[in-house]
């Protein structure tokens, strides 16, 4: 363990350049910029709040709010799986050419959606600001979900960077499968409107979980429970975990096939 940590000490400064060039990448000749990660969140819950909100008339309080927070939890979960799904592929170069740790690239890829992710965190509390929500003193543990939110991530994008780099239609099925997790995950629509079958089928899906426990510390003063705590240790330690070892038992043949 000791050698792995030395390892990644060794090779810091070349992930923080690996995060900077992604940043660059995604928001080069862009006129504002990072400001980006801030005004993309905003407009997009100004469009749905007005769409949901009174259309379905969704009678939720703090609407939005409430589905702010629902796309600061699924928005990361897409952007840095997506992302990390290329992320050996996109540096094959580089990886035929010298040794590099091959999990700084997915780990750069989840870094710089983090970066979006606070800046979308950001987002929500100038919008709680606007609504007039109470800022209660549980906001200061949103850590936590968004802490399980990024492990998370990072176990998801180790694995199918890895299973990608064999398997190229994995980029195409994937687009698919978060389309069908962002209608199995409550980040528009309350639980309360769910069929008694379809809300099992609900619950068990990771991510509502964690993000049912941002949105109880941001909207309803509540306290992660201790249940949820763990069942989030669980979900994303055996995510991580499996994540770790597809990518090690896979990495050594990346340079055959990218």
């Amino acid at each position: 363990m000791s050698a792995y940590i030395q390892n990644f000490k060794k090779f810091r400064p070349l992930l923080w350049e690996l995060i900077a060039r992604d940043i660059k990448i995604k928001y080069r000749r862009s006129v504002l910029g990072v400001l980006w990660t801030l005004l993309n969140p905003l407009f997009m819950m100004i469009v749905l709040s007005v769409v949901f909100s009174n259309l379905f008339k969704f009678d939720v309080e703090y609407f939005p709010v409430y589905l702010l927070s629902g796309q600061l939890i699924f928005n990361f979960y897409s952007e840095s799986t997506t992302n990390s799904m290329s992320a050996i592929l996109s540096n094959g170069a580089l990886i035929r050419k010298i040794y590099v740790p091959k999990y700084l690239f997915v780990i750069s890829r989840v870094c710089s959606s983090t970066i979006n992710l606070l800046s979308s965190f950001t987002a929500l509390i100038c919008v709680m600001l606007a609504t007039k929500v109470d800022l209660h003193y549980t906001v200061f543990l949103a850590p936590i979900p968004l802490f399980f939110i990024i492990v998370f991530s990072l176990g998801v994008g180790l694995m199918i960077s890895a299973i990608t780099v064999k398997f190229r239609d994995i980029m195409h099925l994937y687009s698919v499968f978060v389309t069908a997790l962002m209608y199995l995950t409550p980040v528009i629509y309350p639980l309360s409107i769910l069929p008694k079958w379809l809300y099992p089928i609900v619950m068990l899906n990771p991510l509502t979980n964690i993000l049912q426990m941002l949105r109880g510390v941001m909207l309803y003063n509540a306290i992660p429970s201790l249940s949820s705590i763990l069942i989030a240790m669980v979900e994303c330690g055996v995510m991580l975990a499996l994540g770790l070892y597809v990518f090690y038992k896979n990495q050594d043949e990346f340079i055959l096939n990218v």
